[in-house]
């Protein structure tokens, strides 16, 4: 994409000038890191987001000149957020939509995603996402070009951690609709760790553990894995400390646990749903889908192969920092060109 001056937008060229970008949500890691640093980030920093409501949307509209939405929508009606789109379209307001999830691993089925999907990127002007796999199925379902962008960094690792060669890792919680049977996937990843040599370590968010599977606790009991509960905050420092990293859920489309593991310098053995091996070089895949299920003997494998190589170095700082200011200057070029549009109307 080429730049666009900003006289072109038909805005002063002073104050004027900066681009007022309003994001649902209004932080997150992601949407941090991509936001272009000269545009005007508009609040309020509330969640869910009061952009999401079409009472706030009509009187508050003039405020900003994009309306980008990443996420931070499941919790709205498939009738509701058809209602939102159809406020977005009757004011005008130039909306940029970043799909990062095309199945919603927080949502037991597809349906009502699916439906928020459509509404959005019926609306969007323009639309983004994280990888080439995903861009081809949204053309195919939703007939929608995206322009591809890449997940940029998120962590910065910790110079005082070390990995410990061997050491697998995979965090799991109560069964949900994403991972029904966390016992089955500790049993195939821990026969995978023993026979590459190493061992295994589940590692349980603090505000999880009392509905763990009393199976994994009592593997635990018996030595067969290390069991560690730990705050969410210390969840990248976690990752670091492995080799190897699992991600367990059979439904979803991309990980920001991912590229914590790429800036750390972690392996990851991702399922064969969505698109994670799209993400990294170095993700290994077992079979975990919708349809088929855990293909246990698949996950067995996958961590004794990943086992096998060596240890990833960490991401480059210099070509990750190099990346979010590509990516940046992407969304700093798409802000300025539907700008430019709404202006022309």
């Amino acid at each position: 994409m080429t730049s666009i001056d900003s006289a072109l937008l038909g805005l002063p060229a002073s104050e004027g000038s900066r681009l007022r970008v309003a994001t649902i949500p209004h932080s997150d890691p992601y949407v941090d890191a991509v936001l272009p640093r000269d545009v005007e980030h508009v609040g309020p920093p509330t969640q869910p987001s009061p952009w999401l409501d079409p009472s706030y949307l009509t009187v508050s509209h003039a405020q900003i000149d994009v309306l980008h939405v990443h996420g931070g929508y499941g919790h709205l009606g498939e009738a509701e957020l058809e209602c939102w789109t159809e406020t977005v379209r009757r004011l005008g307001i130039p909306l940029v939509v970043t799909v990062h999830q095309l199945r919603d691993p927080d949502h037991a089925d597809r349906a009502r995603h699916d439906a928020h999907l459509a509404a959005l990127l019926a609306t969007a002007e323009v639309v983004l996402t994280l990888t080439p796999g995903a861009a081809d199925e949204i053309v195919e379902r939703f007939g929608r070009t995206a322009i591809v962008v890449a997940h940029t960094s998120v962590v910065t690792p910790d110079p005082d951690l070390g990995a410990e060669r061997g050491l697998v890792g995979m965090r799991v919680g109560p069964a949900s609709a994403a991972v029904p049977d966390p016992a089955a996937l500790v049993r195939a990843a821990q026969s995978g760790a023993v026979s590459g040599g190493g061992r295994l370590r589940v590692l349980v968010a603090s505000e999880n553990q009392s509905g763990l599977d009393p199976d994994i606790w009592q593997l635990a009991g018996r030595g067969d894995i290390e069991l560690v509960v730990h705050p969410l905050v210390e969840w990248p420092a976690e990752l670091q400390q492995l080799h190897v990293a699992v991600l367990p859920e059979r439904f979803g489309t991309h990980s920001r646990d991912l590229e914590i593991c790429r800036d750390v310098g972690t392996r990851v053995v991702a399922p064969t749903c969505g698109w994670f091996a799209d993400q990294w070089s170095e993700v290994v895949s077992y079979g975990n889908d919708e349809e088929r299920g855990l293909d246990a003997v698949s996950l067995t494998g996958a961590v004794a192969a990943a086992l096998a190589g060596p240890m990833p170095r960490p991401a480059d700082r210099a070509w990750r920092e190099e990346q979010r200011a590509a990516v940046a200057r992407v969304h700093r070029e798409v802000y300025a060109q539907v700008a430019a549009d709404r202006s022309w109307v």
